[in-house]
This record gives C-alpha cells, sequence and structure tokens, in this order.
C-alpha cells in the first residue's frame, strides 16, 4: 500500500501541472482589468501603465505563466492586487472556519446518512424505508441557498435559537453545516440503501443467517462492510465537492472562510488569490480521491494494490 499511494503522489505533480495551466487561462479570460481596480477609478492612463507594469501584466502570457511557478516552487503564492497582503497568509487567515465547516457537515452527513441508509434497507418496503426515502430525495431536491434562507428565517429570525451568521460561538456552525451538509446526507443515505439491499441478497449473506448468526452481525459485520465501499466512494467524492459549496453557504451565512475569500476575490479580479484557492482546491480533490483509494484496503483486506492498477 506504501509503494501505492508513493506512486500516486509521484502522479499528481504532472495533473496539477495541468491544471495550472487550466486555471491560469481561466482566470486571465475574466473581464475586466486588474490593473485599473488596483489603481482606482481617479487614476490617469499613464497611473494604469505603471502599475501594470509593476504587476507584469504587460508581459506575455507565457511569461507571466513561467513567473507565477517559479514562486510557486519557492512557496510563494504572491501578493494579493487588492490588499497588497501575502496571499498565502490570507489564505491561512481563512482556511480554519472552511475547514471546520467541511468538517463538521461531513461528520453529521456521515453518520445519519449511514444510519439512514441501513434502517431504510432493513425494513425493505415498509414505512421506515418509504419515510426515510422522502426525507433523503426531499433534501437532495431543495436548492441550497434557498434551504439557507429558509433556516435562517426560522431558527434565527423567528425563534431567535441560532445567529444569522458570523462565527462568534459554536452555535454559528449549526445552521451552515446543516445545509452544506443535506445534500451529501441524502446521497450517502440513498447509496447505502442501495449497496445495501444488493448485498444482503448475497449468498454469503443467507449462509450466514442459516448458521443461525444474529441479525445485528449478519447487517453489521457482513452486510454493512461490505457495501461501505460504494459509499466511501461517494462521501470522499462528496467531500471534495464540499469546499466548492462552501463557497454559497459562506456567502449567505457571512463565514469569512475560502469560499467567501475566492467570491470577493472574483469580484476584484485579484488573479493570484484566485488561482492559489484553485490550485488548493484541485489539490484537496486529489489527495481526497487517493485517500478514498487506500480506504479500499482497510474495509476489505482482499483488495490488493498493483503498480499497474
Amino acid at each position: 500500500m506504501a509503494r501505492y499511494a508513493i506512486q500516486r503522489l509521484i502522479g499528481v505533480i504532472p495533473l496539477l501541472f495541468i491544471v495550472s495551466i487550466a486555471v491560469f487561462m481561466f482566470i486571465h479570460l475574466i473581464p475586466g482589468d486588474p490593473a485599473r481596480l488596483v489603481a482606482g477609478k481617479e487614476a490617469t492612463l499613464d497611473e494604469i501603465e505603471a502599475i501594470r507594469t509593476h504587476l507584469g501584466l504587460d508581459l506575455p502570457l507565457w511569461k507571466q505563466y513561467f513567473n507565477y511557478m517559479g514562486d510557486l516552487f519557492q512557496g510563494e503564492f504572491g501578493t494579493s492586487l487588492s490588499s497588497g497582503l501575502p496571499v498565502s497568509d490570507m489564505i491561512v487567515s481563512r482556511l480554519a472556519p472552511t475547514l471546520w465547516l467541511t468538517f463538521l457537515s461531513m461528520g453529521w452527513a456521515l453518520v445519519i446518512g449511514l444510519l439512514v441508509g441501513i434502517v431504510t434497507a432493513v425494513f425493505h418496503n415498509k414505512w421506515p424505508d418509504y419515510l426515510g426515502m422522502l426525507g433523503a430525495i426531499s433534501f437532495l431536491s431543495i436548492p441550497g441557498f434557498w434551504l439557507g434562507l429558509v433556516l435562517i428565517q426560522l431558527f434565527s429570525v423567528e425563534l431567535g435559537w441560532l445567529p444569522t451568521g458570523g462565527l462568534e460561538s459554536w452555535k454559528g456552525y449549526i445552521l451552515p453545516s446543516f445545509t452544506l451538509g443535506s445534500g451529501i446526507m441524502s446521497m450517502i443515505a440513498r447509496y447505502t440503501r442501495s449497496s445495501m439491499l444488493e448485498t444482503m441478497r448475497m449468498e454469503y449473506v443467507r449462509t450466514a443467517r442459516a448458521k443461525g448468526l444474529r441479525e445485528q452481525i449478519v447487517i453489521g459485520r457482513h452486510a454493512l462492510r461490505n457495501s461501505l465501499i460504494e459509499v466511501i466512494t461517494v462521501a470522499g467524492l462528496q467531500f471534495g465537492f464540499l469546499l466548492g459549496g462552501s463557497v454559497l453557504v459562506e456567502t449567505v451565512f457571512s463565514i469569512p472562510g475560502l469560499g467567501r475569500l475566492l467570491v470577493d476575490s472574483i469580484n476584484l479580479r485579484d488573479y493570484t488569490v484566485i488561482q492559489a484557492l484553485l490550485l488548493l482546491f484541485a489539490l484537496e480533490f486529489i489527495i481526497i480521491n487517493l485517500i478514498v483509494d487506500l480506504l479500499y484496503g482497510v474495509i476489505n483486506p482482499k483488495i490488493r494494490y498493483s503498480s499497474n492498477g
């Protein structure tokens, strides 16, 4: 497994190189002139050109890209065009709220999604199955921004139980984490149910029951364990998408995280911050996929890794 992990990490390098080119070209297609935004509305053309030269925006795109990658290899993400602060410092200051929000959302989504999926599979075609799937489909269909606004209106404005936004206390994470994790919870519940129903029809599950094993052991040790591979795959992919979803949720709930920073940077045409955040999101997604692959061997020791697979 260690050799497989090292080979996968080495394979990440060319992938990140391709992603960096795509991100760099995409950023420069965004309408607007960063030099004009930095100079201000009252700046003259000469002042704008001087700022463009100072920022290196007058250079050909290929040269701008190699200058950026040269700084990146030295651990430098550059300087924000709008604030003049180091991009790495801006990311570090916003990282904690996003990580807490992401892990909390995935945590409760996994727990509740697995429980709902197991219960609906065990009570297939009975009222717990119908009720659980109705809830899962409902939360999967509701747009995240609308759900967030409804929760704010109900629990913050009407009842006054929770804050409308911000992170002044731990209560500030409750509504945004529920909003962010509700769709993922629904997907995990549906995939768990589907995988469990398929596994419970297998011969080895019938054999376990024929041996007189308790139903809890049959469900937990045989059916659930062999169903988790598909569930872990879905959960891992959705965990990668959580950072993208945090952009919307952090905006709705006024959370000072990476998602809010990305929105503000796009509005300001802050190329250096946008590039750093998109590369960070891409790296996070790749690492999560690697972790998911390695978890297969933990869940099912029969799985073997090879350099060709």
